[in-house]
């Protein structure tokens, strides 16, 4: 399809879900040729299949989204955007494949992830193999060094966050000497914020700022496109959090408890959970499940007992709005009605979604 019929197909209400869902199925459309044209340059036929298999497990496309729709509100053309914003989706899962393995995920969308179907050593090159692709998308888009230098700092930022979200574990990783003497056996409400401005907000704030570059925006511009899309990446995993506790598996695509399995403290309702529950011999039942070698589903279970005692997810969901509210407030420095309020309705997508 092209660019203009595009345009042309969205010329209607942009409060409505349906075109929004339409706006998604439409940019997948444009940026996956793109996406595979990419991670298919210099590899060879017999390990096709192997690059191909992560992005081909579907994915919301957000990031490429984001990336057009703000291409678009700073009256900029669709073709200017599409490698950045494939480059920004191969990004995308190749911090997925890592977190997959550095997490022992077997399931990501509902399907295997790379390393539970492959083997780890051949996730660790596939994802290798997509650190590559990122820089030859990037070299392929409009302001190329810009955008590669967007993407360097970015993926910089992400692994920063992935190691926190590592060292907030309270227990495993015993052979691994670093990890178990840098723990944090406290964390602060900031250190979780810390964690996931790097981990994911960097990448949706990214997003937008490309799509700002592509398009050679205004200064202002591109301000409030970054803005709307760091506070929008936070509440992005305010509410992966909440689904990751209170989802449904089916919809999800991710075992529910996941976080509380890998005695994660970086989600935000157990963060929350520590703080609400009153007793002290709750507190340390709760903690005592985080505190274990193997996390059992009776463990986990407990420990969601635990959590329903409090006001944790009410006080997650009031944080998630929160965000959503400041990334709405950032698109106040555009001047493009139709596209500001379709980034808008993304918000809302973003804070209602349930997978």
């Amino acid at each position: 399809m092209s660019a203009f019929l595009l345009l042309y197909n969205l010329k209607i209400c942009y409060n409505n879900k349906k075109m929004i869902d339409s706006f998604f199925k439409k940019v997948f459309r444009l940026v996956d040729p793109k996406i595979k044209e990419v991670l298919d340059i210099s590899v060879d036929q017999k390990t096709k299949d192997l690059v191909n298999y992560q992005v081909s497990t579907g994915g919301k496309r957000l990031r490429p989204v984001l990336a057009v729709a703000s291409c678009l509100a700073c009256r900029g053309k669709i073709k200017d955007v599409l490698y950045a914003a494939a480059g920004l989706e191969i990004l995308h899962n190749c911090t997925l494949i890592f977190d997959d393995i550095i997490d022992n995920s077997f399931l990501r969308r509902g399907r295997k992830t790379v390393w539970s179907k492959y083997g780890k050593s051949i996730a660790q090159c596939v994802g290798l193999d997509y650190t590559a692709a990122i820089f030859q998308a990037a070299n392929r888009s409009v302001s190329g060094r810009e955008i590669s230098e967007l993407f360097a700092n970015t993926m910089k930022k992400i692994i920063e966050g992935e190691i926190l979200d590592i060292l907030f574990e309270q227990s495993g990783r015993q052979d691994e000497k670093y990890v178990a003497s840098n723990r944090y056996r406290k964390i602060a409400k900031k250190d979780y914020l810390e964690m996931i401005s790097k981990k994911t907000a960097s990448l949706t704030e990214a997003s937008c700022e490309a799509g700002a570059v592509c398009t050679r925006a205004k200064k202002k511009e591109r301000r409030a496109l970054k803005k709307y899309g760091f506070n929008l990446g936070m509440a992005f995993q305010i509410r992966d959090d909440i689904l990751d506790i209170f989802g449904q598996e089916s919809k999800f695509g991710k075992k529910i408890g996941k976080d509380i399995e890998e005695k994660k403290m970086g989600n935000i309702v157990i963060f929350y959970t520590l703080q609400e529950l009153v007793s002290n011999k709750d507190k340390k039942r709760f903690m005592a499940i985080f505190m274990k070698n193997k996390v059992s589903r009776k463990d986990i279970k407990q420990a969601m007992a635990l959590i329903n005692k409090t006001r944790a997810k009410e006080k997650a969901l009031v944080l998630e709005e929160k965000y959503a509210s400041r990334a709405r407030e950032g698109l106040q420095g555009l001047t493009s009605g139709k596209w500001k309020s379709f980034l808008a309705q993304i918000a809302d997508f973003v804070v209602e979604r349930n997978k």
